[in-house]
């Protein structure tokens, strides 16, 4: 039950030895892809590698990172990290928010001092929130993670024990990515314990056993997005096939690799994002490494990929029948360039659906890419829950 204060503090021999690697890099040849067909451009990652290993600074983004309030616990045998802002109002509201992959829980960054001090950023202090962002099992600062079996729906079970160690009986609940899964599985299993849940991502909860959205579903204003789908698991799954089969496999290799690592996930970033092929139109090159920090000073990319595994073999099985499968009050966000996008119509069915509110720009990192829109969308749908 020990919740104990935790401070980021990467050992400098970490950084010596990650810099002693970005030195020794073995570049592979690239050619014929300057529009990033064949995966990353080696041109462009050059560039970023040289940014990371002579001006980045880490002990900078490490400091922005404890001004935060952050914390670890341990939850059945599972460490737990998390950030925990109360907010200053009359009456915050508790809300948890998930993150997914390749994220971590420095992508909320942006929201967290608006949601839990309105009046500071030109807010109503009554829409306050108490914010707990906690890093998934297995990513980042919630390691080092020895056990197996560990993906959304058990992770929704750990999120609710949490919440209560945190004297959060009844809760709010928003994701993206995992995070949306996460979120509706609470919606589904806790919704009693959910005063609402609020969506950036919309997939069925039987996903990894064949769950599927009717075509027929789709209004004529939503059949483009049929084929953007297909597209999507057509031209960049390769990643999902990997981490679902034989994550450890590639484990080895980035885990060693520091170029490797920041690779796999700057491809990831630039792809999903709504930057037009310009990754750095919505990620500046620290941001863009800080992510891939998280990930290498923790040693976190194994167990993260292995996510995907636990998913894809422990198959998820509903707690209650019938519709709505997400019984908690639902807000749902949809962005135009979002991997995934499902119709109103389906939504309306699998969720207990209150809310619904389209955006032209904005793309899988919305809570980054699109923040003022994602904080609007949550003051109004909880603020209409809020008793």
């Amino acid at each position: 039950m020990t919740i104990e204060p935790f401070k980021v503090a990467v050992a400098e021999e970490v950084l010596t030895d990650l810099k002693q690697r970005l030195e020794r890099t073995r570049w592979a040849e690239d050619f014929g892809n300057d529009g990033w067909e064949y995966g990353t451009n080696g041109a462009y990652l050059r560039e970023l590698v040289a940014h990371w290993r002579d001006r980045y600074d880490w002990r900078e983004h490490e400091r922005a990172m404890n001004a935060f309030p952050q914390f670890r616990t341990v939850i059945d045998e599972v460490p737990i990290h998390f950030i925990h802002v109360r907010g200053k109002g009359p009456r915050p509201m508790p809300l948890i928010m998930s993150h997914g992959w390749p994220w971590t829980f420095w992508d909320y960054r942006k929201l967290i001092g608006p949601l839990t001090d309105p009046a500071a950023y030109g807010g109503d202090p009554a829409d306050a929130f108490d914010v707990v962002v906690p890093s998934l099992p297995g990513y980042g600062f919630s390691t080092p993670l020895t056990r197996t079996g560990l993906n959304f729906w058990s992770t929704a079970d750990l999120w609710v024990k949490l919440m209560e160690r945190l004297g959060y009986p009844r809760f709010a609940a928003h994701g993206g990515d995992w995070g949306a899964l996460i979120t509706g599985q609470l919606g589904h299993k806790y919704a009693e314990r959910l005063i609402g849940a609020h969506f950036t991502l919309m997939v069925p909860l039987d996903l990894f056993t064949g769950g599927a959205v009717d075509p027929a579903d789709f209004a004529p204003e939503e059949k483009h997005w049929i084929g953007e789908n297909a597209r999507f698991f057509a031209d960049d799954a390769g990643y999902f096939a990997i981490q679902t089969t034989r994550p450890q496999t590639i484990a080895f290799a980035l885990n060693d690799s520091p170029v490797g690592l920041c690779s796999w996930i700057l491809e990831k970033r630039r792809a999903w994002s709504d930057c037009g092929g310009q990754v750095e139109t919505r990620f500046p090159k620290d941001d863009l490494l800080t992510t891939v920090m998280l990930y290498w000073v923790t040693r976190s990319y194994g167990t993260s990929a292995r996510y995907y595994y636990e998913a894809a073999h422990r198959h998820w099985q509903p707690s209650v029948e019938g519709l709505p499968v997400v019984r908690a009050p639902t807000g749902i966000m949809v962005f135009e360039r979002e991997v995934l996008k499902q119709p109103r119509r389906w939504a309306e069915r699998y969720y207990n659906l209150k809310r619904w509110n389209r955006f032209e720009r904005g793309g899988h990192f919305a809570q980054v890419e699109e923040p003022e829109r994602v904080l609007a969308d949550l003051r109004t749908f909880f603020g209409a829950l809020r008793q």
